[in-house]
């Protein structure tokens, strides 16, 4: 199963003198519909009350949450609104498309989004399915055993890899993983908004991800794109559930809904067929969370001072950039801060285990650091490894505060080699800073799974600079384009195919003043009025 996720990673690299295997053009005709709905099912409207959240940004990045407040259904609809919800509308010359708050490649949104509870306050007990267009639950399951979970309800997701290989092809399972990670983050971050913590259950394996969302259940797909399940939150106050609490739950259970279907036709991408049957993720034993050790409580705080739901909502991917702005050296350490794990600090609490993910960044527009690359090492225990894979001549020479293990490893102006690296877009120099995430793929080696989860961690990345750049004032975007081969040599590393492979960079980011295209109007997400709440309000 490893040599298969190693040949598909080869393969679907991109490469200075081809790109990775793609569509070739873009067949309007077989465009993916971005919402999936279940014909049939019951439908619950939401309220729409994140506005309601007092939660401000700056303490929740920092760990300071609100008291949690009542698990019912207008706690959960606050948190779909923000975690998996839309953000706007945008329109030009008749034509309209949604952004949402989890972002996507492409902006074509491969992960669903599911609710497993017990009966609560305005929400009986159900398995039900979120659809971001409407701000509705489709309850896909009524629960015989009406399930009793301690404070807290389980929020599932889930890849349509068709999404995605409509337009990127082969390179699409990756994609998918970077927005399902995006999503995991989203989620934490919305939770935390709510005094609520996040979990990432680490015990379930797909088959058991698949048996309490209803994606094994053929019938209710017929000839829709199937849904490839990824994994389990606990969200909420209290201890987490069990596999077999969770198969106990959906056992008797009462299914309806019929899948739509998203295209009327097809292009078979066998590569990512192969590489989804290789990193099927089997159930695991109960294993420890990863504690961080020693980190020093994030010191610095961004230039807004705006409530947790107004900046997740205005979160947007630049599409340009203005080569100008600058960025004051202290407000990029703040960027930099919350992305070392701390105890009970989102969306890090969330995730079970030691960062595997690192930045090698091009500094190109901050004010107070010689530009040039740097490496942000996220665990200390990691350096030394980097230092000794990389190019001997480099300085690593410590800077910036003694919170980050930030290393500079040469001094020069690496505007045109990041724009090379990113596919010669121009995002990657006319930003204030640009990045590569390089993922230790030793994991990778043992367990070919875990190959979905080092994209996941750097989705996870990625959101926090997402939300990080908008509160510091300036507007950040993910590339999936790269060079992966020419990042690593640039960097010293092993060339593409070299066995084993220790590092690679698996997604680049980059970080600046936007330059806002004029010609497409804005319009709010929902444009139904507010519904009246199900239950008092949850502040």
């Amino acid at each position: 199963m490893t040599r298969t996720v190693l040949d598909y990673h080869e393969l679907s690299k991109h490469r200075l003198e081809r790109y990775a295997p793609g569509p070739g053009y873009l067949d309007w005709a077989t465009q993916p519909d971005p919402f999936r709905t279940y014909a049939g099912c019951e439908r619950v409207e939401l309220p729409l009350v994140a506005d309601d959240l007092a939660a401000r940004f700056n303490d929740v990045r920092v760990g300071r949450l609100p008291p949690p407040g009542p698990l019912d259904a207008d706690a959960i609809a606050a948190l779909l609104e923000l975690a998996l919800g839309l953000s706007a509308w945008k329109s030009h010359r008749g034509a309209s498309w949604a952004l949402r708050c989890n972002p996507s490649s492409g902006n074509l949104h491969p992960t669903e989004g599911y609710v497993v509870c017990g009966t609560l306050p305005g929400l009986d007990a159900g398995v039900y399915h979120y659809v971001s267009r409407d701000h509705v639950l489709e309850r896909r399951a009524r629960l015989a055993q009406a399930p009793h979970f301690a404070a807290g309800v389980i929020v599932g997701l889930s890849s349509i890899y068709w999404r995605e290989a409509w337009k990127y092809g082969a390179r699409a399972f990756r994609y998918c993983a970077h927005d399902c990670g995006h999503a995991i983050a989203a989620v934490a971050y919305a939770a935390a908004a709510l005094g609520w913590r996040t979990r990432y259950l680490a015990e379930p394996g797909d088959a058991d991800v698949a048996r309490l969302l209803g994606l094994d259940r053929d019938r209710d797909f017929g000839d829709a794109e199937r849904e490839a399940p990824d994994c389990l939150l606990w969200v909420g106050t209290g201890g987490t559930p069990t596999v077999e609490s969770l198969a106990k739950a959906v056992a008797g259970a009462t299914w309806s809904g019929a899948a739509n279907g998203l295209s009327p036709g097809h292009d078979e991408w066998r590569e990512i067929d192969r590489v989804h049957a290789a990193t099927v993720r089997p159930r695991m034993p109960l294993a420890s969370r990863f504690a961080p050790r020693g980190a020093t409580p994030i010191a610095r705080t961004p230039a807004l001072d705006l409530p947790a739901a107004t900046i997740i909502r205005r979160r947007r991917s630049a599409v340009d950039f203005d080569g100008v702005t600058t960025l004051d050296a202290e407000a990029f350490y703040a960027i930099l801060e919350p992305l070392v794990p701390r105890a009970g600090v989102p969306p890090w609490d969330a995730w079970p285990h030691a960062p595997r993910v690192h930045l090698a960044l091009f500094v190109h527009r901050v004010v107070g650091l010689a530009p040039g690359l740097y490496v942000l090492v996220r665990s200390p225990e990691a350096a030394e490894r980097l230092r000794r894979a990389t190019r001997p001549d480099w300085l690593w020479r410590k800077c910036g505060p003694a919170a980050l293990d930030l290393f500079l490893l040469v001094e020069h102006d690496l505007r045109d080699a990041a724009r090379t690296i990113s596919c010669h877009q121009d995002i990657a120099a006319d930003a204030c800073f640009a990045l590569g995430m390089l993922a230790d793929f030793a994991p990778v080696e043992r367990e070919a799974w875990r190959y979905r989860e080092l994209y996941w961690e750097c989705g996870a990345v990625g959101q926090v600079l997402y939300l990080e750049a908008e509160a510091a004032g300036i507007r950040a975007t993910g590339i999936g384009c790269f060079f992966d081969d020419a990042m690593h040599r640039l960097l010293g590393l092993p060339p593409g195919g070299a066995d084993p492979r220790p590092w690679q960079s698996l997604y680049h980011f980059t970080a600046g003043g936007a330059v806002d295209d004029r010609r497409l109007a804005t319009l709010p997400p929902y444009s139904f009025a507010p519904r009246s709440r199900v239950a008092p309000p949850s502040r």
